[in-house]
This record gives structure tokens, C-alpha cells and sequence, in this order.
């Protein structure tokens, strides 16, 4: 019933008469749905039994899960600390130390073992082996394949005719004749027993389909039907109880870890405060007004002439470095011209200062000089 009246309505205009009535213009076509919508779930209610029981299991669960969030954060926070402040710069000084460990044994390794093997291989186990393989190809390669085209071969085609005239044709002859009949009649007489076996396997069927359904009927009645009813009306009740509850104590412990972490960082952010307004503070200014200073003092006193002692002795071991692989090349050269001997080149037939020129060299020539690269400033 309406308490309140309506408006008076609106006289609706009649319309103008027209000698033609014109087409109303066609509403845009809805697509046609094949499938129903899903009707949503209405919000589930809950009773005074589940309030009640769910506010002292998230009060007593907050009071046991504030401690361990706590302590819990303590344990991050150090952690952290620990990893980025001693474990990170240990492992990248490993990491470098190993590099040059590495790098070291790299050089030896292929001092010892990579550039004497690999100059016996180049030098002497393939030329050895080329001639080995050459000598093979000439003494077997060659005479075997002579003997399979001019001997094996026409062996081969006369037996491969032997066996057709001998094997071949008598056998298609005895499938064509005797075999093929033979095969026939068994066929007919297979039919004939299937036909019969089929008839007392259809018998025995029916036999074994009426037990079935009376032995399925009574284990229906006596086993499954009451196992149902169990299941539907005892355990299946209990099992909606049990994770009605397993399901409050999990969302208790949700809400108490979250609301533990807003009480732990309270905590720690007022215990961070005190400990930067009782160590951390003094530490700096120590740091800064006294460390400082002294450090500037040490690092200009004593650290950049030892650094720059370190890289005079550096550059010097790098120059010892290189004359001993040139050495090495050297004595490479000698030892494959020893071997092989030089080619022949054709000497320009020329007077002067050009035709007594030296070679240049990647060294410098030290002859004329007192001084060397190892004794050089």
C-alpha cells in the first residue's frame, strides 16, 4: 500500500495521421545467451554460536603468536644484517682471490701440459698419422674393394641365381598346389566350431548375467546402501563440524600473525630509536671527528707510497713475464726450424745501407746500452 500519491499523469500526445505509416526502425539485436547465468551466492550468515566462538580462539591465539612474531622479526632483521655486512664482501673476496688462483693455475696448466701436447700433436702424431692412413688406404682399401667387384660380386649373383632355381620356385610351386588348399579347408572347418562355440557362449552369458544382477542387488541392499547412509547422515555432519573449526583457527592465526606484526614493528622501531640515540650516535661522531682525521693521515702517510710501491714491482713482473714468453716463442721457432727447416725465400740482390738493414723486432735492441727492461726505472 502507498502512503504517498502519486503525480497526476501527463496527457500523452495523440499522433499525427499519416497516409502511410512509416516503419519503426529495428532495435539493435541482443546476442542470444545459450548458457544461464550463475546466480550469485548470497553472503553466508553466521549465528551468535560462531561470534562467539571465534572471538576468544583470536584473542588467545594473538597472545601466543605475538612473541614468536617478534622474535621472529629479530631473526630477519640479523640475518639481513649478517648476509650484507660479512657473508656478501667474504664471497666477493673469495670470489676474487679464486680468480687469481685460477688465473694462475690457468697459465701454469698450459705451460705443462696444453702446449707441449698440443706441439707432439701438431708436429709429430699427425704427420704420423696422415702417412699411416695413406699407407692403409694403398694397402688394404685398394685390394678390398678389387676383390669384392671382381670376386665377391659375380660369386654372389651366381648364388643369388642357384637359390632361385633351387629354393625359390619349387617353394611357390608347393604354396600354389598344396599349401593354398590346405589352408582353405581349415578356414571352413575354424568357421564352423566358431559358430558352435559362439551358440554356448551366448547360453553361458545370459547364465552369468542373471546372477550378476541378483548378486549386484543384494550387495547393494547389504553393503552399499547402508554404507551411504553413513556416510551421508554421521560422517559426513561430523566432517563439516571438524573443518568449520580447523578453518576458524586458521583464519584466528591469520589475523593475530598480522595484527603481531604491527605490534613487532612498533617494538623494534622503539627499540631501534633508543639503540641509534645510545650507540649508533656516539659511534658516528667518534667515526667522524676522530677516525677520520687519522685515517686521512695513514692513508696519505703510509697506504698511497705502498700502493705505488706494489704497482712499480707489478709493472716490472709483467715485463718478466713477457720476455719469458717471448723466450718461449722463440724457442718454439727454433724447435720447428730444427724440424722442418726454414723455406727458401729469394734474397733481393742489392748494395747498401738497405740490403744490410736488420729486421725489426718487437724489442728494442740492448746491445749498445747498459740498461735492460728488468733493470729499467
Amino acid at each position: 500500500m502507498d502512503l504517498e500519491k502519486g503525480l497526476p499523469a501527463e496527457p500523452q500526445p495523440q499522433p499525427e495521421w499519416k497516409p502511410w505509416p512509416e516503419r519503426a526502425p529495428e532495435a539493435a539485436a541482443e546476442p542470444v545467451r545459450l548458457t544461464k547465468s550463475a546466480p550469485e551466492p548470497a553472503p553466508r550468515a553466521e549465528g551468535c554460536l560462531v561470534v562467539a566462538l571465534r572471538l576468544p580462539v583470536r584473542i588467545v591465539v594473538l597472545v601466543l603468536v605475538v612473541p614468536v612474531r617478534i622474535v621472529w622479526d629479530a631473526l630477519v632483521v640479523c640475518g639481513r644484517f649478517v648476509f650484507d655486512r660479512a657473508l656478501r664482501p667474504l664471497g666477493r673476496a673469495l670470489a676474487r682471490v679464486g680468480r687469481g688462483i685460477g688465473a694462475v693455475l690457468g697459465f701454469v696448466g698450459k705451460a705443462l701440459f696444453v702446449w707441449p701436447w698440443a706441439a707432439l700433436w701438431r708436429f709429430v702424431l699427425e704427420p704420423v698419422g696422415l702417412g699411416l692412413l695413406w699407407l692403409g688406404h694403398v694397402l688394404v682399401v685398394v685390394p678390398a674393394v678389387w676383390v669384392y667387384r671382381w670376386v665377391l660380386t659375380p660369386v654372389g649373383h651366381g648364388l643369388l641365381l642357384l637359390g632361385r632355381v633351387l629354393v625359390v620356385e619349387p617353394a611357390r610351386w608347393l604354396y600354389a598346389r598344396f599349401l593354398t588348399p590346405l589352408g582353405h579347408g581349415i578356414a571352413w572347418l575354424a568357421r564352423g566350431v566358431w559358430w558352435v562355440l559362439r551358440g554356448i557362449g551366448l547360453g553361458i552369458w545370459w547364465v552369468l548375467r542373471g546372477s550378476g544382477i541378483v548378486v549386484g542387488t543384494l550387495l547393494r541392499w547389504t553393503l552399499v546402501v547402508p554404507a551411504v547412509a553413513l556416510w551421508r547422515w554421521v560422517l559426513a555432519p561430523v566432517g563439516r563440524v571438524v573443518a568449520f573449526v580447523a578453518g576458524e583457527i586458521g583464519d584466528a592465526f591469520g589475523h593475530a600473525w598480522r595484527i603481531a606484526g604491527h605490534i613487532s614493528r612498533a617494538v623494534w622501531g622503539f627499540l631501534r630509536h633508543v639503540f641509534k640515540l645510545l650507540f649508533v650516535e656516539p659511534v658516528r661522531w667518534v667515526y667522524r671527528y676522530l677516525f677520520t682525521p687519522v685515517g686521512h693521515v695513514v692513508r696519505d702517510t703510509l697506504w698511497r707510497p705502498a700502493g705505488r710501491g706494489a704497482r712499480a714491482v707489478g709493472h716490472v713482473a709483467r715485463q718478466a713475464i713477457g720476455s719469458v714468453r717471448e723466450s718461449v716463442r722463440e724457442a718454439r721457432a727454433d724447435f720447428r726450424r730444427m724440424l722442418f727447416g726454414t723455406s727458401r725465400e729469394k734474397m733481393p740482390v742489392t748494395g747498401g745501407a738497405e740490403a744490410r738493414r736488420e729486421p725489426d723486432t718487437v724489442r728494442g735492441r740492448t746491445l749498445g746500452s747498459g740498461k735492460t727492461p728488468l733493470t729499467k726505472d
